[in-house]
């Protein structure tokens, strides 16, 4: 389909009529507990697009009965039937990619070229690619001259998810695919800033979900967060977000013992060497700052460049930037779309301002964009920070905004301390035509996920999560199926004597 600004405004406005999401439990909307609601809005215009219900404690807990419910019976269903079941819903995303990506748009300020192109057919593809790993979850047999041991692998049961708002529809599918796959039931929240395409998806795959297999209870994570992290019916908990909220999940959990894999923030070391390929590595910056507008765990946002090289990169750096076409998210031609919501607006002009008060030098842009006719709405310039010291807050801090801090290298042991020398672990890049050394560089790295010569190469099945605070377990690969099954050894005595 090609994406025309006609076809754009035409679904935006079919799509902006405000209506009212409840909590989908049991395989029936319902209304909240108190009948509170919180407006989702468009961070572009500031227009409210539809309202979700404030969901409390005990919404949580009408959810989670729902999901152990269903347990028994889901997780004993066969391989051929789970794996039907996330082949259609893979086909229901498709059918409606187009108005997933607007809704996308509308609520997180996106543009509807990247949700288009990278978001919805990316949460397509998690529940294609989990689709055939339901065949792939194996027991195993131990043989001994007196016993045989059976190892059963078996679903982990009721499962929480928490998902962020910068990439609504792929995290929730990254989250859904695998428990599906491993025959466990879950109880989503979704981001209370950015989850309107979430629900309107929930909505469409109503008639394929068995009841209680898929819930979701939508609300404010402070409220809703612990009754359901803490239930004494939930058996684990996968989280996608922030440092800090990670660490009061963690504790809840801990009440009941129960694990729990996080996939938190990054920030993430682009090293570019003498030798590499200039204009790629610039191109490649300029991508990880814009993409999404910076709202990526796993953008570059530290860009280490060889002295050398330093000069000619900044130029083509700063050119590409330059070039960006920043404006109405709905517009297929704009590149750099707003800030998700105020509250994110206003945490990356923070750091506009602190930048040039720790000593760097804002080398292009660094302040508010401002967008013709949409004077509301929450823009930022893609900025490129100079004269940066690895210590400074905006080297040490995620700013998840669109804003790239370079940094100065000349020894290869020092610059590998500095790109160490932060409390993340999540992704990383690096840029030579030297195989050694890339192979020696990239084993020093202390992060999770290192592209070599292009940045953002995601493909299916890597394994991704980080190093150190940026988290712990794997997503978006086979071994996620370890998270969601537990293991149980039947020890058989051969010996009739």
């Amino acid at each position: 389909m090609e994406l025309t600004l006609e076809k754009t405004r035409e679904a935006a406005s079919r799509l902006s009529a405000v209506k009212t999401y409840g909590h989908f439990i049991d395989g029936e909307w319902v209304g909240g507990s108190d009948g509170t609601t919180i407006a989702l809005e468009n961070p572009a215009t500031r227009e409210v697009l539809a309202h979700i219900q404030a969901g409390s404690a005990s919404d949580v807990n009408r959810a989670v009965e729902a999901a152990a419910k269903a347990l028994p019976k889901w997780s004993c269903s066969s391989a051929p039937q789970r794996q039907a079941l996330l082949r259609a819903i893979a086909q229901r995303i498709r059918e409606r990619q187009f108005d997933y990506a607007m809704m996308e748009t509308l609520n997180n300020g996106k543009p509807i070229s990247d949700a288009f192109s990278h978001d919805i057919p990316g949460a397509a593809g998690q529940f294609d690619y989990f689709a055939g790993t339901a065949f792939h979850i194996y027991g195993q047999t131990l043989d001994f001259e007196d016993t045989t041991v059976i190892v059963h692998r078996e679903a982990i049961g009721v499962v929480a998810q928490i998902i962020p708002w910068n990439v609504p529809m792929l995290m929730a599918a990254a989250k859904l695919a695998p428990a599906l796959a491993a025959g466990c039931t879950i109880v989503l929240k979704p981001a209370e800033v950015a989850c309107l395409s979430v629900m309107a998806f929930i909505e469409d795959i109503a008639d394929l979900l068995p009841p209680g297999v898929v819930n979701v209870v939508a609300g404010h994570g402070s409220v809703v967060g612990q009754p359901l992290v803490s239930h004494p019916l939930v058996r684990k908990v996968a989280f996608t977000g922030s440092r800090p909220t990670a660490q009061k999940i963690i504790g809840y959990a801990a009440a009941n013992i129960i694990p729990q894999t996080m996939e938190l923030g990054g920030k993430s070391a682009n090293i570019v060497c003498d030798d590499a390929d200039i204009e790629a590595a610039a191109q490649s910056a300029a991508t990880s700052t814009i993409f999404n507008k910076g709202e990526v765990c796993v953008a570059g946002s530290r860009v280490f460049v060889h002295e050398k090289v330093e000069d000619q990169f900044l130029e083509a750096f700063a050119r590409r930037l330059a070039a960006v076409r920043q404006g109405d998210p709905v517009d297929p031609e704009t590149q750099l779309g707003a800030m998700a919501s105020k509250a994110q607006f206003d945490k990356v002009s923070g750091y506009l301002e602190l930048g040039p008060q720790e000593g760097a030098r804002a080398f292009f842009g660094g302040k508010a964009a401002q967008v013709e006719g949409l004077s509301d709405g929450y823009f930022i310039e893609p900025t490129i920070f100079t004269d940066v010291r690895n210590d400074m807050r905006i080297a040490q801090e995620e700013i998840f905004g669109p804003v790239t801090s370079v940094i100065r290298w000349r020894d290869e042991d020092e610059m590998l301390k500095l790109v160490n020398g932060v409390e993340y672990g999540l992704a990383g890049g690096l840029w030579t035509q030297n195989l050694t050394r890339a192979h020696r560089m990239t084993r020093a790295m202390e992060t999770g996920l290192i592209w070599v010569n292009r940045y953002f190469n995601f493909k299916p099945g890597i394994p991704s999560g980080g190093y150190k605070q940026s988290g712990f377990g794997r997503e978006l690969c086979l071994a996620t199926l370890d998270h969601y099954t537990v293991t149980k050894s039947v020890v058989i005595n051969l010996n009739t004597n």
